[in-house]
């Protein structure tokens, strides 16, 4: 066992979480697992793979992350989403990286990869994001934003990069992926407002198109087949989502201060 703890957060994940846990459980004996109300058993799972669960209600992305950094018993973090693998490369690599002390560096960027229903593996050829998810607590810690959860490391943070990969089984089906990106465009344009941010509006007409060409081509899902074709469509669909709730809240907003403002005259 090595000085890292493994924390995932997760909400009605029983059918991923065991997959997760089992892939990591030989590197630590402290797997942190915050839960925000799951119904399905996910608890359970997660505690019969030696996991401890702790309930927080949901607070956002960001602030949920943190909250689980601050269980954690190590100074060394690795975080993991319940759809998420560690694999046993990535694994091997992890082991090698601590087999001879302290690391090197502070902070290591991790290739996350997309495999989706029916594929073992993710295509040799997958588009891959490679975030920081293994850090020492005093080099960072996670965004306190609602819908972004990336780490915000200290400056002149030393930032290496693994070669394994974490296999990133986020779509159960097209439907569900669906309904998840719904959801998300709603928090999103909630983000927006506490934030500010204003969105132009001519962007709405473009979204769609640009969100589907930017993955289908540039992610290379046409190497996918048609389902690399459905799950762009799916993705376009969540960026255009979250500019039009957005314009709609920015709409709603503008008549109902319109509205106070002919009450106020009259009376």
């Amino acid at each position: 066992m090595f000085p890292v703890s493994v924390f995932i957060i997760a909400k009605n994940e029983a059918d991923r979480i065991g997959a997760t846990i089992r892939a990591i459980r030989g590197l630590t004996d402290d797997i942190v697992v915050v839960d925000s109300g799951s119904t399905d058993g996910t608890q359970t799972v997660a505690e019969e793979l030696g996991a401890r669960v702790i309930f927080n209600p949901w607070p956002g992305y960001g602030l949920q992350k943190r909250f689980a950094e601050d269980q954690c018993r190590y100074d060394w973090l690795l975080n993991l989403d319940a759809d998420e693998e560690v694999s046993p490369e990535l694994l091997a690599e992890i082991r090698r990286l601590f087999a001879q002390g302290e690391p090197p560096c502070q902070a290591y960027g991790i290739r996350i990869a997309e495999t989706y229903p029916g594929e073992a593996a993710p295509h040799p050829l997958a588009y891959r994001i490679a975030p920081v998810r293994l850090y020492r607590r005093d080099a960072g810690r996670y965004s306190s934003s609602l819908v972004h959860d990336r780490v915000d490391l200290k400056p002149k943070t030393k930032v290496g990069k693994l070669k394994g990969l974490v296999h990133h089984r986020s779509v159960r089906s097209l439907g569900d992926q669906l309904a998840k990106l719904n959801s998300y465009a709603d928090q999103q344009a909630v983000d927006l407002e506490v934030r500010g941010v204003s969105i132009p509006t001519w962007r709405v007409y473009f979204e769609f198109p640009a969100a589907f060409l930017k993955v289908y081509f540039g992610r290379l899902h046409f190497l996918r087949g048609t389902y690399g074709f459905l799950i762009s469509m799916n993705y376009a669909t969540w960026r255009h989502l979250r500019l039009a709730k957005h314009y709609e809240r920015k709409r709603l907003g503008a008549l109902a201060k319109s509205d106070a403002q002919v009450k106020r005259v009259k009376a």
